[in-house]
């Protein structure tokens, strides 16, 4: 079960970061243990991931990369997901939801195959032809803006898992009790200064500024930090 790090006087608040430049700042302050260590990998779950990952990166002096998975979203509801793939090709099914949305096969290999174009799109866009990084015995600080159901989550630490990575510390400057539930068994760390509970939860209502990056903005910020 992973180690639990938050900040007290930030659970179950509101408007607590200026924005993600600010809640990455904030989130370096838990994570100085790994500065500048070389076998410590900083891995930017876009879009806004990559605003709080580049101030954690460029704070604690470490390489920085993205990883790129996306929801897959409900064909009726783009807001909803009933799953997610990642850029490895890995996909997770939500099964009990599939089944009470009454899913066919055939939407769901559509839905797959619309984001898994959708992930190659983005990671030529933000990668170009570099190759993957080697995963293989490192640390790897994953990080994201904030977790709604944390299903996204799960399935980008499934697939790291299997890449034999030495120590996953997740770091978010915001989450749902139920979505760090659902991480723990799934991580060494888990670094979420902002932990709320409630019926109601929204990753936007931490920020007092919040607004959708843009692919431009993501590529603008990997070529500004070191990586």
């Amino acid at each position: 079960m992973a180690e639990i790090v938050d900040d007290p006087e930030l659970r179950n608040k509101i408007h607590v970061f200026k924005d993600r430049f600010h809640a990455g700042d904030l989130l370096t302050d838990k994570l100085v243990e790994f500065r500048g260590r070389e076998d410590v990998l900083v891995l930017a779950i876009p879009a806004g991931g990559v605003q709080v990952a580049s101030r954690i990166a460029e704070k604690l002096k470490l390489p920085l990369d993205v990883l790129v998975t996306r929801k897959l979203h409900i064909p009726w509801n783009r807001e909803a997901g009933f799953g997610a793939v990642t850029w490895d090709g890995f996909a997770l099914f939500n099964e009990p939801l599939v089944a009470s949305l009454g899913l066919t096969d055939d939407e769901i290999r559509e839905v797959v195959a619309y984001e898994r174009a959708e992930i190659e799109r983005r990671l030529r866009l933000f990668r170009g032809e570099r190759p993957l990084p080697e995963l293989n015995g490192k640390s790897l600080i994953v990080v994201d803006d904030g977790l709604a159901s944390g299903f996204s989550m799960l399935a980008t630490l499934r697939s790291l898992r299997s890449k034999e990575a030495r120590k996953i510390i997740v770091a978010v400057p915001t989450a749902p009790v139920s979505a760090i539930e659902l991480l723990k068994p799934h991580a060494d760390v888990i670094v979420c200064l902002n932990i709320r509970s409630g019926p109601v939860f929204a990753v936007a209502d931490a920020y007092k500024l919040w607004y959708d990056l843009t692919d431009e903005e993501v590529v603008d910020l990997l070529k500004k930090t070191k990586y």
